[in-house]
């Protein structure tokens, strides 16, 4: 196998502890997680007239469970709880705290500062994305000892 080859195996493939290959990963992830958040946002508050607010609060649920998912598959290969509900529920509840903090954010963003609410989306998930990565592999994503 050459260098390359061995390099992709190394980023794309295998299964890794390492915070920085972990968080390249989660970039990916959370990519996906997303699109079908703002897609989901877009088609509620568009299409079928939900007030923004609260067809954010659903896309942004529908968008944790593709993240849980993706994570679990591909991202972090430490498990701290056995229990895969007791983690679902952890990594929900971190969610949950990115939720809020996800509405507030788009709350003074778009009714305060009048940002679009898809600029006060895309300027909040920034914000979210770090805190949920390093409380999910902190909390959930680690090594028990």
């Amino acid at each position: 196998m050459n260098k390359v080859s061995c390099n992709t195996q190394i980023i794309f493939k295998k299964k890794t502890d390492n915070i920085f290959l972990q968080l390249f990963r989660y970039t990916f992830v959370g990519g996906i997680a997303f699109l079908f958040d703002i897609s989901i946002l877009y088609l509620l508050t568009e299409i079928f007239k939900f007030q923004y607010l609260f067809a954010a609060g659903i896309s942004f649920v529908i968008g944790l469970i593709v993240n849980y998912f993706l994570s679990i598959k591909w991202v972090f290969s430490d498990r701290k709880i056995e229990n895969k509900w007791l983690e679902f529920v952890l990594f929900g509840v971190i969610g949950f705290i990115g939720l809020c903090l996800n509405e507030l954010f788009m709350w003074i963003l778009t009714d305060i500062f009048l940002l679009y609410y898809l600029s006060s989306k895309i300027a909040t998930t920034a914000i979210i994305f770090f805190c949920n990565f390093y409380a999910r592999k902190i909390i959930v994503f680690s090594k028990t000892k």
